[in-house]
């Protein structure tokens, strides 16, 4: 469903994704892990348009989506929905109307068939009944979750996670791993999560890929990537300060 081919993005004489190759099938979870800094926001910022690739084809559904711009991008943005990494709620606007923000901006429904996805979206990530309550009365977790529900809101065919269980206790962060499985299943939806979370990884992915030095340097199902041979991603899984990854 997406192909990255040949990824080039440099800012200033640093070069963040060099030459970047990536598939990621339709109706699976791929987990993009790597150090922080590593380009894995970079890289999903440029899948939904928001920055140009310097060189290289971002595919989806076989139609490179890079030089697409106006109606065109925003027909290929509607595909997409995202848990931003910290969850990213309009302040002044209630649950319910974070979770509706996309349903009115990109759909054309009625009220009363807005306020019902909002209530099953809601019931879906496991909230139902705090429409009316603003984002500064959630918890870390709660947040997350209505950012949740609100990327899933107008049915998106790809769903991007950017650090999900960043900043949240680890009974918290497993909640949110289960959402995805759970949503992944019941809305078959294509996955693309970031993290540098291996637990969170290792549960929700199908694959794992890993970005090192601005390319993949090994690709696999999570039990595969236990066990590479590569020398750079056992060091970083397994979180040891020695090895080939510089420290700082």
């Amino acid at each position: 469903m997406i192909r990255f081919s040949g990824l080039r993005k440099s800012f200033g004489p640093k070069r963040v994704l060099d030459g970047l190759d990536l598939e990621i099938r339709t109706g699976e979870t791929m987990a993009v892990i790597g150090q922080s800094g590593s380009g894995k926001s970079v890289l999903l910022k440029i899948l939904i348009g928001i920055m140009a690739p310097d060189a290289g084809t971002v595919e989806i559904d076989g139609t490179d989506v890079a030089p697409l711009r106006g109606d065109a991008r925003r027909a290929v943005t509607r595909k997409f929905g995202m848990l931003f990494q910290g969850a990213a709620l309009f302040d002044s606007m209630t649950v319910a109307q974070n979770v509706a923000f996309g349903l009115e901006r990109y759909g054309h429904r009625t009220p009363a068939e807005i306020e019902a996805r909002v209530k099953d979206c809601l019931a879906k990530v496991g909230l139902s009944g705090i429409e009316g309550l603003m984002p500064h009365e959630l918890s870390g977790g709660m947040k997350k979750r209505v950012g949740l529900a609100r990327a899933i809101a107008y049915r998106p065919e790809i769903i991007l996670y950017d650090e999900p269980s960043t900043g949240i206790d680890p009974i918290r962060a497993d909640a949110i791993n289960e959402l995805i499985l759970l949503l992944q299943r019941e809305m078959s939806v294509t996955s693309v999560v970031i993290t540098h979370d291996m637990v969170s990884a290792a549960k929700v992915a199908d694959r794992i890929a890993m970005l090192y030095e601005g390319r993949i340097v090994a690709c696999g199902t999570p039990d595969e990537i236990a066990h590479s041979p590569n020398a750079v991603v056992q060091q970083f899984t397994h979180g040891r300060a020695e090895g080939p990854i510089r420290n700082w």
